[in-house]
Parts: C-alpha cells; structure tokens; sequence
C-alpha cells in the first residue's frame, strides 16, 4: 500500500452527490442542522444525519449541540478554499448545472464564500485592490503594501488584531463563476463585513446572495474603483 496522504478518501466524501450539495450549502458560513442539510440534498434527515457523521469523520465538517438541536460548519478556511477551487474546476471544464433563474443571477453577482465576498462584485474588489497598489502579488499570493495598509486603516479595518489570528491575511481564491481570484483570508472577512455594518450591502435570508442597495454599489465603485 502506497504512503502519503489519502486524496481518495478526500474525494470519495465530497464526490457523493447529496454530501457535494451539503457541503456546497455549508459554503454560506451558517451552521445549519441535520433537517436543513437534508432539505439542502433532496434526501432525509436520518440519510443526512448518517451523511454527517462520515463528514465529520473525515474531518471536513465540524458540529456542535445547542440547547435540542446540532448545528454543523465546515471544518475550517481549508475546506471551504478547496470547495470552491473546485467549484472553479468544474465551471472551467463545463461541468455544470443546468437550473439558472434570478437566484442563479444573484449569487453570480455577489455572493458569500463561506465568510467573504465573491462573484463579479468580489472579483472587482481584488481587481481593484490589485491595481490601485494596495495588493500586489509575491509568487502568486496576495500582499498587502504599505499604502494598502493606510487605506485599510481608514476604512476602519483593524489590521493588528487580524494579523494576531491563525487565518493569513490575504488569500487569493479562484472564483467559481468569475473564473478569476477574489479576496480570502482574513482581510477578505473583515471587508465583507465592514460592508454589511456600513450599510452598503445585506446577505438574504437562508441564502448565499449578497446584495448591494443602490448607495452601497455606488459607495463601492468609488471606493475600489477600476
């Protein structure tokens, strides 16, 4: 038997298509329990409960017990990077789905990535970042300069207590329908969020959608524009 790490059984826990879609929901940050997974997977909540319990063995979900209910989250930044590196990959080879509508829009539009911005609005915040000299790329990461620094800081981004976490700073991740990068890591939470507090966008109930009022998207444009 070979030696090293097990990428097969990687695979195999997110290749089965009612895991795949749980995971995928999990992609919104909330910690969801067993019956809204199952709604989630078309299957039921028992299926998703066993379902669960292999995810969380295999170390890619994490759940936790609160009062009658469990709540699962994905096990950590790692597993959400490679959910939607491969969200990316099956876009880029044309493997996808064939339901489009206005939700289907939306979340092309923007969207949360476990716990930051991304689609077209995301991909224009790292593009912007990237050519107004806030980030610039060191083999292939995204690093923040000394005027991004200053910019940050403005814009009221508390810099020290994101750099005194476990989670990198910056990250870039392929985005899945842009096909592009847009901003992870620990500024790319800390952005999202200071939308949201400043008004400039709210997330839609039981949904990934992020969506800008019309002062928040021209707040945007000006801030990060291109």
């Amino acid at each position: 038997m070979k030696e090293g790490p097990d990428i097969a059984r990687i695979a195999a826990l997110i290749g089965d298509p009612a895991r795949a879609n749980m995971l995928t929901a999990l992609m919104s940050g909330k910690a969801l329990t067993a019956t809204e997974l199952a709604q989630e997977a078309g299957i039921t909540t028992q299926t998703a409960s066993t379902h669960l319990a292999k995810l969380a063995d295999g170390g890619l979900v994490q759940t936790r017990k609160q009062g009658r209910h469990k709540y699962s989250t994905l096990a950590s930044d790692d597993i959400a990077q490679l959910l939607e590196s491969l969200m990316g990959l099956a876009a880029k080879t044309g493997h996808l789905r064939t339901r489009t509508g206005p939700k289907d829009a939306a979340l092309r539009k923007a969207r949360v990535c476990y716990n930051h911005l991304a689609g077209d609005m995301g991909t224009r915040l790292y593009d912007s970042l990237m050519q107004n000299g806030q980030l610039i790329l060191q083999e292939d990461d995204p690093v923040l300069t000394d005027h991004g620094r200053a910019f940050f800081t403005e814009f009221g981004i508390d810099l020290n207590a994101l750099e005194a976490k476990r989670t990198p700073l910056c990250r870039a991740c392929l985005d899945w329908s842009e096909r592009r990068s847009h901003l992870a890591g620990g500024l790319g939470r800390a952005l999202l969020s200071q939308f949201i507090a400043q008004g400039w966008a709210k997330r839609l109930p039981d949904s990934r959608v992020i969506r800008f009022s019309s002062p928040g998207a021209a707040a945007f444009a000006n801030r990060f524009p291109l």
